[in-house]
């Protein structure tokens, strides 16, 4: 594969062709703007709705957001992403959300409740998923979202010991082992009955975490135990600083790098909220709300000094520019692609 270090900026952005998307666009990063400009897609698997790069920046792979569910891995030699591969089933559906670990491809899936970890070979192409799923068992008091699990989110910790998942469903977080290809138990987290846990963000010195809940506009903020594998819920704040107008779901959650402001996205209300980190991420500090710029941001990522929102139904990935002491997004411009659903940038 090419030289990754003589690669310019790129963003990859997944879309959900079940609504009209292009599927994978390749956009290059300006870093000086932050602009994004179009330069390829690709509608090589059905709803690519997350993608995740792999650690050398020389794959991506999505997931397939379909019942059936599936992950692809495209090799990124050049400009349009190359298909490395058939699609591998994940034996589970509705895959919402992937990550890269210790080798493997990790599946989030909403539909079947469980996660998946997929084998990646050497050359980046996947094998089999065999029997590398853990299944998810439990419900919540909100009808009809958490009749069932339903896992959203899963990743490494910081400290590259454990595999995360986060489940909508039953109102936890699970903390598992990888274990020949296969994720096992080790301890699962309760959050409020009722929050719906969507997404988690990690502070960057590894000790907290942060949990956007999507039934409850709200963040639970979390002191993480390494060594022990284990999440502790220390408070809840809210994502809107009063009621709703209306509907509100929140989304997507990121942390800045240098770990001083937190993130989140908001559908329905359509907002960005920005949060000062206190107490070395003991607490967060709701400080503003901001237009996203959009319709139904469903996914943000941070990079360069910018932020970035994919806007679903609006059909845009919008950037902003983040102020240096206080954390506050200033729109800079957007990229169509319609039905936005992600962005990676590498």
């Amino acid at each position: 594969m090419a030289d990754v270090g003589r690669r310019r900026k790129r963003a990859f952005i997944g879309s959900f062709t079940a609504a009209g998307g292009p599927g994978i666009v390749a956009a290059a990063v300006d870093p000086a703007d932050g602009r994004l400009t179009f330069l390829s897609s690709l509608n090589g698997v059905p709803d690519p709705s997350y993608l995740a790069l792999s650690p050398t920046g020389e794959a991506l792979y999505a997931v397939s957001e379909t019942a059936e569910g599936a992950v692809a891995a495209y090799g990124l030699a050049g400009d349009v992403p190359e298909p490395l591969g058939a699609p591998v089933p994940v034996d589970g559906s509705g895959p919402t959300h992937l990550s890269v670990f210790d080798g493997h491809v990790l599946t989030a899936n909403y539909g079947s409740g469980s996660i998946t970890a997929v084998p990646v070979r050497a050359d980046g192409t996947l094998a089999p998923a065999a029997s590398g799923v853990l299944w998810h068992s439990g419900s919540g008091p909100h009808a009809p979202r958490q009749q069932g699990p339903h896992a959203h989110h899963v990743g490494p910790d910081p400290s590259g010991r454990w595999v995360v998942s986060v489940d909508l469903g039953t109102d936890s977080v699970r903390v598992c082992d990888l274990r020949d290809g296969s994720p096992v138990l080790h301890r699962e987290c309760a959050l409020r009955p009722g929050s719906g846990p969507r997404h988690l963000a990690f502070h960057p010195g590894g000790s907290h975490a942060y949990v956007v809940n999507e039934l409850t506009p709200s963040v639970t903020v979390c002191r993480w135990d390494a060594p022990d594998g284990a999440l502790k819920p220390l408070a809840e704040v809210p994502v809107l600083p009063g009621a709703p107008d209306g509907d509100a779901y929140p989304s997507g959650i990121v942390v800045s790098p240098d770990g001083r402001f937190v993130w989140t996205a908001t559908r329905g209300e359509d907002v960005l909220s920005v949060y000062a980190v206190e107490g070395g991420g003991e607490a967060l500090r709701l400080t503003a709300t901001v237009p996203c710029g959009g319709r139904w941001p469903r996914a943000l990522a941070v990079s360069g000094g910018f932020l970035y929102v994919a806007n679903e139904r609006s059909g845009d990935v919008t950037w902003f520019a983040l102020d240096p002491s206080t954390g506050l997004p200033r729109r800079a411009g957007s990229l169509d692609v319609a039905a936005a659903s992600c962005v990676v940038l590498g």
